[in-house]
């Protein structure tokens, strides 16, 4: 069974850890959308704790980062995992994730 939790360190960081996956993703969407701050800030994501992905974790990320844009958020991902890293090279979207 798949499984995956966003926790939140403070109102601007988050820390992602399980699998982001087809089965997960929806819930994980979901979850960010109503922990987002209202004031058009910055919010980091780090995904260390990411252990497995495909292709609708790489959706999930594209996804935030649109839902973020309208908010006038601007959003960082942190320690993207290789296998995400690799999914986002192969389909030519690395250049569109704000890694740091």
């Amino acid at each position: 069974m798949s499984r995956a939790v966003i926790n939140k360190l403070d109102t601007h960081h988050f820390q992602v850890e399980g699998e982001l996956n087809l089965a997960t993703a929806p819930d994980l969407l979901q979850s960010m959308l109503t922990q987002f701050p209202a004031d058009g800030s910055e919010v980091q994501i780090d995904l260390e704790g990411v252990t497995r992905s495909d292709s609708a974790g790489l959706a999930l990320l594209v996804e935030w980062l649109r839902l973020a844009e309208k908010q006038d958020i601007t959003l960082r991902f942190h320690n993207l995992p290789d296998q995400l890293r690799e999914i986002a090279r192969v389909s030519d979207l690395l250049p569109l994730l704000p890694l740091t």
